[in-house]
């Protein structure tokens, strides 16, 4: 079974990360999806490591939405 850390590609830091509060999250694409996942959790097995995946339109209003 495909996980969604080897069906995304491209991730790379959000450049609407914090670096002084420590608070990165990376972001990858599948057709049509929008993954996001903490750096922090690095260290984790892909297995377990969380991903929240949202549609590319979904992201797109939360962006808007938070005025980005």
């Amino acid at each position: 079974m495909t996980t969604w850390h080897e069906s995304m590609t491209g991730w790379h830091k959000s450049t609407y990360t914090h670096w002084e509060e420590n608070a990165c999250v990376e972001v990858g694409v599948a057709p049509g999806l929008v993954g996001i996942r903490d750096t922090k959790q690095w260290a984790m097995p892909d297995e377990t490591r969380p991903i929240l995946v949202l549609p590319a339109e979904s992201f797109a209003a939360l962006l808007e939405h938070l005025g980005r």
